[in-house]
């Protein structure tokens, strides 16, 4: 290579490293800026909440069958579970009283050396609604399974209505802990920077008492309706952000 064509090539090759060092310290400098924290932001929370009357009621009835042979077992429990279906769908009404099962299953039973003795199973079916009296009227004329648990809820409709009065009372709290905050800081207000919002819902005090009554071999008698009486549930909002202080 002629030195002159040499000569130009180290120099071009020496500006080329120049500038990627420079590019690269120019980047550096610029990242250390962009992640400088911000100043003069409080992050703070706030929550509304609103008690309400619990409306839906959720019934589960079940059934045990024990045998030494699966297939008998599961036959006297669809047999069972089958029944009682018939009886819930003729009562059954849109959002009043919905019927679905519930679990289904059949478990070996084991001796000492793990050898298979029998089989025992369950059966369950679920009624749930807002019309009580329908439930569990229904509830005491099916004759193939037993009250097992008992359960109350808020419907969709009842949780919805609430969470607007949650919603607006955990706003009016953020803005009125957030402009005092600012004010004890020594700053005339403040705007927003980023918020989020989340809901939940809880039941305070005792939880409703949980019925166990089961039938195995023969039908539990029960002509009339359970008594049950709903609690009530705190359906709560709360709003987390920041504030940027000025």
């Amino acid at each position: 290579m002629p030195m002159l064509s040499r000569f130009a090539f180290l120099s071009s090759r020496r500006l080329l490293v120049g500038a990627a060092l420079a590019a690269a310290s120019g980047l550096a400098v610029a990242q250390a800026i962009s992640v400088e924290p911000p100043r003069d932001v409080l992050q703070l929370s706030a929550s509304g909440s609103v008690e309400v009357q619990q409306d839906l009621l959720v019934l589960t009835l079940a059934t045990t069958r024990e045998g030494s042979d699966a297939a008998s077992v599961q036959k006297e429990l669809r047999q069972a579970l089958d029944a009682a279906l018939q009886q819930a769908r003729a009562d059954a009404a849109p959002e009043q009283m919905e019927v679905r099962t519930g679990d289904f299953g059949l478990h070996p039973r084991y001796d000492k050396e793990g050898a298979i003795t029998g089989w025992q199973g369950r059966a369950e079916l679920v009624l749930s609604g807002r019309d009580f009296g329908r439930i569990t009227g229904t509830a005491g004329r099916i004759r193939t399974l037993a009250i097992s648990r008992v359960a109350f809820d808020l419907s969709r409709q009842a949780r919805q209505r609430v969470e607007g009065q949650a919603e607006a009372e955990a706003i009016a709290a953020f803005k009125a802990r957030a402009e005092a905050l600012a004010r004890g800081f020594g700053f005339s207000g403040y705007s927003l920077r980023e918020v989020s919002v989340n809901s939940n819902e809880s039941s305070p005090g005792p939880r409703p008492r949980v019925m166990a009554m089961q039938a195995k071999g023969a039908a539990y008698e029960m002509d009339a309706p359970v008594p049950v009486e709903a609690g009530k549930s705190q359906v709560m909002v709360t709003i987390s952000g920041s504030v940027q202080l000025r």
